[in-house]
């Protein structure tokens, strides 16, 4: 038998595999009858015999009894070896006279562990070789969990994140079987500097409509600290958003990139030096922002969630609770459903309202109910001006609220009672009605230490929450509903899936699994 990659074949034991007399028969079907592979080891007390050129075979055993033919050593199970010699029960047991005691090799174990690694070898028995995921993807894998985990909220000393879990649309996305499926060199990247936070997702399509996040960065900046006051970007906000964008800088350099999108919204939007502060960005970091307006902004968010919405479902209010501004989508969903959701979007407006700015004109450290009250009443003259027809329920399954901001997911995450936040557990998860009155009661009546102390909102976020519960009231008491769902998305991944979709990866991914299936 001749090896393609290197002449004749070598047995295990160095012994030379000639002279079968079924030397054409297949090794797996051999393997599937004697419970054992062609290649095991001769016993200690066999010589091999045969003039040149001649098949080699064993000598008579002990007794002096020949060796059986090959078909009654096959049926006999256990016994059989590789040469086609039959060994004796006396002979699986050391110490019996004449007889040598089997190799460790040939033991039962390691039968077993043959017969169970005998998928894993290729058409000559030779182990195929898994391929092994990038220094690079492990690295992302372990360092995105380090900071989901190391912060309350998002991780804000530079570490990076990876799933995404459901960073997979379910974003998600990180399933074992995606890295199957994943193509290292088709990595996009998505980075949103909003009024509160700077967020940079780098991810890798894998199925069709999802992709597995690679790394991850999030840092509460608090860009439009003070906007509403003065109009302007303060010069301590923009220095921590920069020293916040050259991480995302060296992380975007440290990759090939396939392509890219980087926004900036609200804060920028308003102030009247936010040109100018996104030219020093580019001196700085090396990284050009675009300014989105609030439509786009909108539909990203959308675009970001569409994996949430059920076939079931025939219409949606999705919010996007922001630092600045406030997007709201309304979405009607007809017998025909779009690969894209956002192409369902019938009315959508943007309110120039958000949790930063809400809370600096009413106060966030200590909120009274008649505090709390007076902030629903303003988000609520503004949804007054928004024309969008009433919402026609026929059964419960039909409509429900879609919440992707830090104010929908702290409330999860207060509601599980979770001793560290996790994205896992909070992204997706159902509220009833009720148990969303239940946890902004809690949190109103928690002052801002008790609030501060909470490891689901932490010290940054504990004069914000409220403000954030305000605007989720007034849109509750707009659009009535029984449940509603929380995501822990937005943005960056509307910004990913969108390119992704535009590019087609998913597409040729498909093409190109279904020709290494052939």
């Amino acid at each position: 038998m001749e090896d393609p990659e290197g002449g004749a074949k070598p047995q295990f034991d160095g012994a030379s595999a000639v002279g079968r007399k079924d030397g054409k028969k297949s090794r797996r079907r051999k393997g599937k009858r004697g419970g054992q592979s062609r290649n095991a080891a001769y016993p200690a007390s066999h010589e091999l015999s045969g003039d040149a050129g001649q098949p080699a075979r064993p000598l008579e055993d002990a007794a002096g009894n020949p060796a059986r033919k090959r078909k009654r050593r096959r049926r006999g199970g256990q016994g059989a070896v590789q040469d086609g010699s039959l060994q004796s029960p006396a002979m699986e047991q050391p110490g019996v006279a004449g007889h040598a005691a089997r190799p460790d090799s040939d033991s039962a174990p390691s039968r077993r562990n043959r017969r169970k690694h005998r998928g894993k070898r290729g058409l000559q028995g030779r182990p195929l070789i898994p391929a092994k995921p990038s220094g690079a993807t492990q690295q992302g894998n372990r360092t995105e969990e380090t900071a989901r985990s190391a912060d309350p909220r998002e991780a804000q000393n530079g570490a990076t994140a990876s799933r995404k879990g459901r960073q997979d649309n379910d974003a998600r996305p990180g399933r074992e079987g995606d890295r199957e499926h994943a193509w290292p060199d088709e990595l996009y990247a998505a980075l949103d500097l909003g009024t509160n936070n700077c967020r940079l997702l780098i991810a890798q399509p894998t199925r069709p409509g999802q992709f597995r996040v690679v790394d991850a960065f999030s840092r509460i900046v608090r860009l439009g600290e003070g906007l509403a006051a003065s109009g302007r970007l303060s010069d301590e906000a923009m220095e921590r958003a920069v020293e916040a964008l050259r991480i995302c800088a060296s992380k975007l350099r440290s990759r090939e990139i396939r392509r890219m999108r980087l926004i900036a919204t609200e804060a920028c939007r308003q102030a009247v030096n936010g040109e100018e502060f996104l030219s020093r960005v580019v001196a700085e970091t090396g990284l050009a922002l675009e300014i989105i307006d609030r439509e786009t902004e909108a539909r990203l968010a959308v675009s970001g969630c569409s994996s949430l919405v059920g076939r079931e479902t025939r219409s949606v209010v999705l919010f996007d609770i922001g630092g600045g501004s406030s997007e709201i989508a309304v979405i009607r969903i007809g017998d025909n459903r779009f690969s894209r959701l956002a192409n369902h979007i019938t009315h959508w407006t943007s309110l120039p309202v958000g949790v930063v700015t809400l809370s600096e004109r009413h106060g966030g450290r200590d909120v009274t109910p008649e505090i709390f009250e007076g902030m629903v009443r303003e988000v609520e003259g503004m949804l007054g001006c928004f024309d969008c027809p009433e919402i026609e329920v026929a059964q419960t399954s039909d409509f429900h609220l879609i919440g992707t901001s830090g104010t929908v997911t702290t409330l999860a995450g207060v509601h599980l009672d979770l001793p560290r936040y996790d994205r896992r557990k909070v992204d997706g998860i159902w509220l009833s009605d009720g148990e969303v009155s239940a946890m902004q009661a809690k949190l109103l009546s928690w002052d801002f230490a008790s609030r501060a102390a909470n490891p689901c909102i932490g010290p940054d976020r504990a004069d914000l929450v409220l403000a954030g519960c305000a605007i989720l009231e007034a849109i509750r008491r707009r659009w009535p509903s029984p449940r509603m769902r929380v995501a822990d998305r937005g943005l960056r991944e509307g910004l990913l899936t969108d390119m992704m979709a535009d590019d087609g990866v998913w597409r040729r991914n498909r093409n190109r699994r279904g020709q290494r299936a052939r």
